[in-house]
């Protein structure tokens, strides 16, 4: 009998490629860096992310540990015909980040719940370079982004988008909690977002 999803075992193989490398960059990961995290070699990693290296459960077991997501979102089984996003926050450090797609590659989204942290720099963590173009929305308390050679304070309602291959840092320097909505696409795929910051007359 026909698989009904017209995908079968053969369709959710390949789209574990483009996820494994989403998820990478969305966490401003090299390949050498999750490679001494795995113990799977650089060349390994390459072939898994573009699809010529079929994923076995021996290489996606040290990778799902090491994105810290659950072996079944790394496959992507989302329940069929549920239009719903199961949303599964995940710790990365002292943040708080929520997924809110669940397509491998192309746009991907996260709410980012973070603490107030007024002594962290970007001395402590370093400034993140890779492939691609985000858009902040800051949706509570304010972020500090140090961008390039720009260094800005960004309050509720305010908007910044950007080419990821300038260095870029961001945390929350308080007093309180911050809530960020980031949206993060492919090398040349702009945000094509407008929003109204509280400062701005209503139209």
């Amino acid at each position: 009998m026909a698989d009904p999803s017209g995908e079968g075992l053969d369709g959710v193989l390949d789209a574990v490629g483009p996820r494994l490398k989403a998820l990478r960059l969305q966490r401003g990961t090299t390949l050498a860096q999750l490679s001494e995290t795995t113990g799977i070699s650089v060349s390994t990693l390459s072939r898994l992310e573009s699809g010529q290296r079929r994923p076995t459960l021996e290489l996606l077991l040290p990778l799902a540990q090491a994105h810290r997501v659950a072996l079944d979102e790394l496959v992507g089984a989302p329940a069929t015909g549920d239009p719903r996003v199961h949303l599964r926050p995940q710790r990365l450090g002292s943040r708080t980040v929520v997924p809110l797609t669940r397509q491998p590659g192309g746009l991907q989204a996260w709410k980012i719940v973070m603490p107030p942290e007024p002594d962290r720099t970007p001395e402590d963590d370093g400034q993140k370079v890779h492939e691609g173009w985000e858009w902040f929305y800051v949706l509570a308390g304010r972020i500090r982004l140090v961008l390039g050679e720009h260094d800005v304070v960004l309050r509720e309602g305010e908007v910044a988008e950007f080419d990821t291959r300038t260095p870029h840092w961001f945390a929350n320097p308080g007093p309180g909690p911050a809530e960020l909505l980031s949206l993060f696409g492919p090398q040349g795929e702009r945000m094509h977002v407008k929003a109204r910051t509280r400062r701005d007359p209503p139209p």
